[in-house]
């Protein structure tokens, strides 16, 4: 499944749903109203409303804690949905209380999949990035990276979705992307072995974990950080991709676009560390929990530090990963974030009880 967070405006204001892309990519499905729909006209149960937010909460956090079986349940309603129902007709359904079930993807806002996550890792896991960055600043390659997959942990409470403008930080001259691959941990563990570690992958997305790089370089000379060249925003999205539809996450073709030109190629396989073993690092005498991110780090050459090539205000920032969509974000300064860009267009949603 293709699972995405969309925002709608309501007489009560805007909320966010929990929503499955259908195959044909122009529509969402409202995973949460849609199952309350199935629960009281395929199964007949008055307690449609309470079971429906039990097993599909229309939160993305809360859904990816319910697990398997919240993810089984949603399989089953999607495979309805796309086996079943002619789209035309599809449109005019509604749920048990009226709920608009479909919404035409131009006519909502999307956020980022996981807007509140527990937490948010970035690692260091592409040796070609790694070696890069050393040689820039004249020094050699540290043996000790050889030995754990190193990472910081990020501002959780900044991420930023799709076509969310990026807000260049005052304090910077120099802003940069980086092509990178998350991870979303599905799972509770603790001293997990790196044989069962994929078990707790949820699913994965594309990240751009934006950076101050003058201000990064500042704080890590002193030896902490990256916090203000980093805590700004991240990006997340478009989708998260369920792990059962991501059937080799080491041989996606990875690229970055600034305003459609190429400037970054490479393949999630070139990392040095795999998703298991960082899993099992991070996990040594910790507890991860449900709606954890795990970022990959920067790919070889993805991103503008490394080609000593900078973007600007203004740019189009465009990230895609074979499979998990595309990522695109703009770049503009405070003075046009205060001008109140225009926000697109959100239908009309009547909220269940």
């Amino acid at each position: 499944m293709k699972l995405v967070t969309f925002e709608i405006t309501t007489p009560l204001g805007r909320i966010q749903r929990l929503g499955a892309l259908l195959s044909d990519f122009d529509y969402i499905l409202d995973l949460n109203s849609t199952y309350a729909w199935w629960l009281a006209t395929q199964e007949k149960l008055s307690a449609y409303r309470r079971l429906a937010d039990a097993i599909i909460p229309a939160a993305m956090r809360e859904f990816i804690e319910g697990g398997d079986y919240s993810l089984n349940a949603a399989r089953q309603v999607l495979t309805h949905v796309e086996s079943q129902w002619n789209l035309q007709e599809a449109l005019r359904f509604k749920g048990p209380q009226g709920e608009n079930l479909l919404f035409h993807r131009s006519k909502v806002k999307l956020i980022a999949p996981l807007p509140n996550p527990n937490s948010l890792r970035d690692f260091l896991a592409f040796e070609a990035h790694t070696k890069k960055g050393y040689e820039r600043r004249g020094q050699q390659m540290p043996e000790q990276w050889y030995r754990i997959p190193v990472y910081y942990k990020g501002n959780h409470r900044s991420l930023i979705g799709p076509d969310t403008p990026v807000i260049w930080p005052r304090y910077t001259q120099k802003l940069d992307y980086e092509l990178e691959l998350a991870c979303i941990i599905g799972s509770q563990g603790r001293d997990i072995p790196e044989s069962e570690a994929e078990h707790y992958i949820f699913g994965y997305a594309v990240l751009n974990d934006f950076s101050a790089r003058d201000i990064q370089m500042d704080e890590m000379i002193c030896r902490l950080g990256p916090s203000k060249g980093k805590d700004f925003a991240t990006a997340i999205g478009p989708y998260i991709v369920t792990r059962d539809e991501v059937p080799d996450p080491r041989n996606l073709k990875m690229i970055a676009r600034i305003n459609g030109e190429v400037w970054s190629e490479g393949n999630s396989g070139t990392s040095h560390w795999t998703w298991p073993q960082m899993i099992a690092h991070v996990s040594n005498e910790e507890t991860l929990y449900p709606s954890d991110i795990f970022g990959s780090g920067t790919v070889g050459g993805g991103c503008g530090y490394e080609l000593d090539r900078w973007i600007q205000p203004g740019d189009v920032i465009e990230l895609e990963i074979e499979g998990l969509g595309k990522l695109r974000n703009t770049v503009i300064t405070h003075e046009q974030a205060q001008r109140n860009l225009t926000e697109p267009e959100v239908s009309q949603y009547v909220p269940a009880s």
